[in-house]
């Protein structure tokens, strides 16, 4: 009898913890995705993983074999990034219909990022926090239907209207979540 009762105790224990953890507080599931960044050849040169977080989404980028220096970043409105020049990305992701740069009194938009710096052997990783962006289906995502991310040959001088005059796209990422 009492090695019933002890296993009973086991076994209402374990119930109970199982219970328990399926009782935890859910918030929308997490949104985790990594996206391949191809260069003008095609090649992929490196990856950019976005997580969807409580406030907005957390991208981080590695690339490599790019020339040194400040490049222009920017989110295009188009998910798409074929090869040489990456114009299918078409402009800027801007549904706010804003002026381009982060220093322009008019903007900036909802494409505009930081410069990336790529170091001398030619490599660059960076985190960029977005909190006015989403993963998940809505007004703010960036995920469903898609957008591009794009790495330009040049600085983005964060004021001249419409690109930055960041100059040709050397680079570039489709960021696309499948619908589910």
């Amino acid at each position: 009898m009492t090695r019933i009762t002890g296993r009973l105790a086991w076994i209402a224990l374990a119930l109970s913890t199982a219970a328990g953890a399926q009782e935890a507080p859910s918030g929308p599931p997490a949104v985790r995705a990594t996206f391949a960044v191809i260069d003008t050849a095609g090649e992929r040169i490196g990856q950019v993983t976005a997580i969807q977080e409580a406030s907005g989404t957390l991208f981080q980028l590695f690339v490599r074999n790019l020339p040194p220096g400040q490049h222009g970043l920017h989110l295009h409105a188009t998910p798409a990034c074929d090869p040489p020049t990456f114009q299918t990305a078409t402009g800027h992701l801007n549904p706010a219909g804003m002026k381009h740069g982060r220093r322009n009194p008019e903007g900036p938009h909802l494409g505009d990022l930081p410069n990336l710096e790529v170091n001398a052997a030619g490599e660059a990783r960076t985190e960029l926090r977005l909190d006015s962006l989403t993963l998940t289906p809505g007004p703010r995502s960036i995920g469903v239907p898609g957008t591009a991310l794009v790495i330009h040959a040049g600085e983005d001088d964060e004021r001249t209207d419409p690109t930055g005059n960041s100059g040709a796209r050397i680079a570039c990422a489709v960021l696309a979540i499948p619908e589910q």
